[in-house]
C-alpha cells in the first residue's frame, strides 16, 4: 500500500504483499465468514439436530454434534470465523452448555445486520441499538425466570435431561441425568454468598467396552493404575488409606560419593542397614494402621515385599491430582514425610480393589462416606462412542453446576427466546432514532434459535415462527418448539428445562462478537513472511541484482541530488 505526499513523490506506508480491505467490503467479508461458521454448526442444534465427521490432519475421526468440539475441530483462516469460535470456547468454559446457541445468534445478529448496513445505517447505530437491546434482554430474562432450590433434585435432574437429549446418549438421558445430579451434589460446597461447585472434583474416566447403561457414579475415585507387588491382596475392605509424597526408598546423596569395601562381611552389613532402613519404614505405615497406601513416588523394591508381607495393597505413581481428590475423597491427609504419618491422616473407605478394565488393571476406592471428589467410569461400544458420551457428560455437569450456583431456569425449545423477541418488539415502540430498527432487528435474531430448532426438526420454519408468535401473543410465555413431538407445544409441561446462566451467557457472548464484527470497516493483513535466503553464491545472491533498480539514486526522495 502506498500514496503520494505533495510533491507527487510516493510514501511507502505498508510492506510489498500486505492487503488492505476496505469500508464496506471489509465489512461484507467479515459478516459472511462469521455466518459460514453459523451455517456450519446450525444443522446441529437441539434433540434432531445433526451430527458433524471431523477428520483431521492425522486422518482421526471425531463424530459430534457438541458445539465447542466442532469448533474446536475445525481449522479456519478467516480472522472473523476465528472470533465466532473463541464465543464457543468461552461459552463452554464458563457455562459448559449453549454453544451451538450463541454461535447460531451471533451469525443471525451479523446477518440482520447487514441489512440494515445496506440500507446505510451507520455500524455506531446498530452496535448501540444492540447494546441496549442485550440489556433489556437480560432484565426481561431475570423478570420470568423461575428460581428453585440449590438441592431440587428432581429440577436438576429435568435439566440435565434436556442438555443430554439433544447428544448421541440421549436413550440414555434418564440413567447419566441421575449420575450428573449425584456427582455435582456430593462435591458442592456452600459458602456465605452461595453453593461453589469446582468441576475438578469430578473425575471422569472412560473405556471402551460394555455398552453406556454400564456407565456409573463412584463415590471415590478411580485410579488408572494396577497394584504394585503380586504378592499383595488385590482387594481390601473397610480401607484404612496412607497417601505418601515423598519415595518409599534409600535417598540418593546428591554429591558424588564411594564407599570402599575390603571384606565381604562389610558388604553383607551395609546392605542389612538398607533392608533395615526399608522395614522401618514399611513400620511405621502398618504401626499407624493402615492396611492401604497409595504414593505418588516411587516404591523400592525391597520395600514392595516387606509390604506385600505385611498386606498392604499399595499402589505407586499416582498423579498428584488423583492424590488430592482421594484426600477430598476419603478424607486423609497428603504426608509429605513418612516420619509425620500417624493414624489421624488415614482416609477411609468401605472397598479398594483392584479390577481388570478391557487389557488394563485399575485401582478402584469405594464407599467413601460424604466423599467431596467422586469419579464417574464411562463405558461404551466403540472409542467413538465413549468419547462422544464423555462430552455430553461434561455438558450434563456442567448445567447442573450452573443450577446450584445460580438457581434459577427457564423452559427451553426456544420459549424464552421467543418471549423476549415479542417483548423487545414491544419495548422498541418506545426508542426514537435509528436505534429502533436495530432493536427489531435483535428481537428478529433471537428468533433465529427455535427457527432452527423447528428446521432441525422437519417442520416448517415460517409457519412453526407464525404459530409461536401468535401463541406467545396470547400470554403463553413457556411456548416454544416441541421437538420430539414435532410441534409448537408448552414445553416447560414437557419437563424441558435450562439454566438461566446458560441465556444469560448466550446473549452476552453473541453480542458482544456480532457488536466487534460490525465495527471493523479496515482489514489490513501482512505480507506472508518469506523463506530465508538460500547459501551464499547460490540463486540467493541474485536478489542482489535488485540494487541496480536505485537508478543512480536520484529517484530517492530527500537526497536532493
Amino acid at each position: 500500500m502506498s500514496t503520494q505526499n505533495q510533491s507527487g513523490q510516493p510514501v511507502i506506508i505498508l510492506k510489498e504483499g500486505s492487503a488492505q480491505t476496505r469500508g464496506r467490503t471489509a465489512q461484507k467479508n467479515n459478516i459472511m465468514a462469521a455466518k459460514l461458521i453459523a451455517e456450519v454448526v446450525k444443522t446441529a442444534l437441539g434433540p434432531r439436530g445433526m451430527d458433524k465427521m471431523l477428520v483431521d490432519g492425522m486422518g482421526d475421526v471425531t463424530i459430534t454434534n457438541d458445539g465447542a468440539t466442532i469448533m474446536k475441530e475445525i481449522d479456519v483462516e478467516h480472522p472473523s470465523a476465528k472470533m465466532m469460535i473463541e464465543i464457543s470456547k468461552a461459552t463452554d468454559q464458563e457455562v459448559g452448555d449453549g454453544t451451538t446457541s450463541s454461535v447460531v445468534f451471533a451469525g443471525a445478529l451479523l446477518e440482520h445486520a447487514e441489512t440494515l448496513l445496506e440500507k446505510n445505517v451507520h455500524s455506531t447505530v446498530i452496535v448501540d441499538g444492540y447494546r441496549e437491546a442485550e440489556i433489556q434482554a437480560l432484565k426481561i430474562l431475570e423478570k420470568i425466570a423461575i428460581k428453585i432450590s440449590a438441592d431440587d433434585t428432581a429440577s436438576l435432574i429435568k435439566v440435565a435431561k434436556t442438555s443430554l437429549r439433544s447428544k448421541l446418549v440421549s436413550d440414555e438421558s434418564e440413567e447419566l441425568a441421575k449420575i450428573a445430579v449425584n456427582a455435582i451434589l456430593n462435591v458442592a460446597e456452600k459458602r456465605e454468598n452461595g453453593n461453589y461447585v469446582d468441576i475438578e472434583n469430578v473425575k471422569v474416566e472412560k473405556k471402551a467396552g460394555g455398552s453406556i447403561r454400564e456407565t456409573g457414579l463412584i463415590k471415590g475415585m478411580i485410579l488408572d493404575k494396577e497394584v504394585v507387588h503380586a504378592g499383595m491382596p488385590k482387594k481390601v475392605e473397610n480401607a484404612k488409606i496412607a497417601l505418601i509424597d515423598s519415595p518409599i526408598e534409600i535417598e540418593k546423596t546428591e554429591i558424588s560419593a564411594e564407599i570402599r569395601i575390603s571384606d565381604p562381611a562389610q558388604m553383607k552389613s551395609f546392605m542389612d542397614e538398607e533392608n533395615r532402613m526399608l522395614k522401618s519404614m514399611v513400620d511405621k505405615i502398618v504401626n499407624v494402621g493402615a492396611n492401604t497406601l497409595i504414593c505418588q513416588k516411587g516404591i523400592d523394591d525391597i520395600a514392595q515385599h516387606y509390604l506385600a508381607k505385611q498386606n498392604i495393597l499399595t499402589v505407586r505413581r499416582a498423579k498428584q491430582s488423583d492424590l488430592t481428590k482421594l484426600a477430598k475423597a476419603t478424607g486423609a491427609r497428603v504426608v509429605t514425610s513418612l516420619e509425620d504419618l500417624t493414624s489421624d491422616d488415614l482416609g477411609n473407605a468401605k472397598l479398594v480393589e483392584e479390577r481388570k478394565m478391557e487389557d488394563d488393571k485399575w485401582v478402584f476406592i469405594e464407599g467413601c462416606v460424604n466423599p467431596k471428589a467422586v469419579s464417574i467410569l464411562i463405558r461404551g461400544g466403540s472409542q467413538r462412542i465413549v468419547d462422544e458420551a464423555d462430552r455430553s457428560i461434561h455438558d450434563a455437569l456442567m448445567v447442573v453446576k450452573d443450577v446450584v450456583e445460580k438457581p434459577a431456569i427457564v423452559a427451553g425449545g426456544g420459549a424464552p427466546e421467543a418471549y423476549i423477541a415479542n417483548e423487545l418488539r414491544k419495548w422498541s415502540n418506545k426508542l426514537g432514532g435509528r436505534e429502533q430498527l436495530a432493536v427489531q432487528k435483535f428481537a428478529d435474531a433471537l428468533e433465529s434459535i427455535p427457527s432452527a430448532l423447528a428446521e432441525n426438526a422437519g417442520m416448517d420454519a415460517i409457519d412453526t415462527q407464525v404459530e409461536l408468535r401468535s401463541k406467545q401473543e396470547g400470554g403463553n410465555q413457556w411456548y416454544g418448539i416441541d421437538v420430539l413431538a414435532g410441534k409448537v407445544g408448552d414445553t416447560y409441561k414437557k419437563n424441558v428445562l435450562e439454566p438461566v446462566s446458560v441465556k444469560e451467557q448466550i446473549i452476552k457472548s453473541a453480542t458482544e462478537v456480532a457488536s466487534m464484527i460490525i465495527r471493523i470497516d479496515d482489514v489490513i493483513s501482512s505480507s506472508k513472511t518469506k523463506a530465508p535466503p538460500g547459501p551464499p553464491g547460490g540463486e540467493g545472491m541474485g536478489g542482489m541484482g535488485g540494487m541496480g533498480g536505485m537508478g543512480g539514486m536520484g529517484g530517492m526522495p530527500g537526497m536532493g541530488m
